[in-house]
C-alpha cells in the first residue's frame, strides 16, 4: 500500500512541471496573438492560428475581418486574465477573461491544439459576457 501511494505521489509531481510548462505555452500563445492583434500585425496574429482555421480563412485579412467583427473584444482589450486550463474530451480548452475598452466582462473558450510547430488556437467561442461596465 505505501508503494502505491508512493508510486501516485511521485508521478504527481512529475505531472505538475509538465502541466504547469504546457499551461504557460498555451497561455504564451494566446497572448502573443493578442498583442499581435493590438498592433494591427493581423499576418502575425494569423500564424498562432491552427493550419484548419488558416485553411478556412485562407488569408491574414479575411482572418482579421473575421476578428475585428466578430471578436472585437480580443482585437482591443483592455484587460485580459488567464483562468482554467482543462482537459475535455480529448480537446484542450483554456478559459480567458477579457475586459474590453468599454469595461464589458467576456469570458471565452480557447481550444488548442499541438501542431509539430508548438501549441495553436483551434478555435474560439464567447461562453459568457456582461452588458454592465465592471
Amino acid at each position: 500500500m505505501r508503494a502505491i501511494f508512493l508510486a501516485l505521489f511521485l508521478s504527481l509531481v512529475v505531472a505538475l512541471p509538465k502541466a504547469e510548462a504546457q499551461e504557460a505555452d498555451i497561455q504564451g500563445v494566446i497572448s502573443n496573438q493578442i498583442d499581435a492583434f493590438k498592433a494591427d500585425d493581423f499576418n502575425t496574429a494569423f500564424t498562432f492560428a491552427h493550419p484548419s482555421i488558416q485553411g478556412i480563412f485562407q488569408t491574414p485579412e479575411n482572418f482579421r475581418r473575421m476578428v475585428t467583427q466578430g471578436f472585437p473584444m480580443v482585437w482591443r482589450p483592455a484587460d485580459v486574465e488567464y483562468l482554467g486550463l482543462t482537459q475535455e474530451a480529448g480537446r484542450t480548452l483554456q478559459q480567458v477573461q477579457i475586459t474590453d475598452a468599454k469595461g464589458r466582462v467576456y469570458v471565452l473558450e480557447y481550444s488548442m491544439a499541438l501542431t509539430e510547430n508548438g501549441w495553436r488556437i483551434n478555435g474560439v467561442q464567447i461562453l459568457e459576457s456582461s452588458a454592465f461596465s465592471a
